[in-house]
């Protein structure tokens, strides 16, 4: 079991303007792999308001993982990385490489993601594209190591070089 945090990047969904489906497709994915979902926000594309909700879900909250939705290209309101390179202490590019890698294999815009991942205190978070089957091939992608890296990071797990039988 672990616990889980979702932010939504959205202008118009923090206006009430858009259902956001990303964030309870995300709830759905993590929750079959033993995640709980403890909190959910949709914050406006704004720098500040993202990262204030980062450092609160990781220092206050304490949760084991959040992720974020939205936010990730090239439009000039697309600032989710640049807040989460604000926030974490130490990088996972592994995660992110790896779902831009794979999901190109489907999609060639995939490569357009500037999405980042990585450790703020005792917290993994990882940046996801803004739609759900996005986010749903995005998880998949990284499902074999996700809860590994948090059973590390918890201290709950030690041995990452033993071989693993492939799915």
């Amino acid at each position: 079991m672990f616990t889980v945090g979702v932010i939504t990047a959205s202008d118009k969904g923090a206006a009430g303007k858009r259902v956001d489906e990303s964030g309870p497709a995300i709830q759905s994915f993590l929750g079959e792999m033993g995640g709980a979902m403890e909190q959910y926000t949709i914050v406006p594309d704004e720098r500040k308001a993202l990262a204030d909700e980062m450092i609160r879900m990781c220092d206050e909250a304490c949760l084991d993982l959040i992720i974020t939705t939205g936010g990730t290209g090239f439009s000039k309101r697309d600032i989710t990385p640049e807040a989460t390179m604000d926030v974490i202490q130490r990088q996972i590019p592994g995660f992110t490489e790896l779902i831009r890698m794979k999901s190109y294999e489907k999609n060639p815009r995939s490569i357009l993601s500037r999405a980042v991942s990585g450790i703020r205190g005792q917290t993994i978070i990882i940046n996801l594209p803004g739609n759900p089957r996005g986010v749903i091939e995005a998880l998949g992608i990284i499902k074999p190591s996700l809860v590994h890296g948090i059973e590390i990071l918890k201290g709950t797990a030690s041995e990452c070089g033993h071989h693993h039988k492939q799915d």
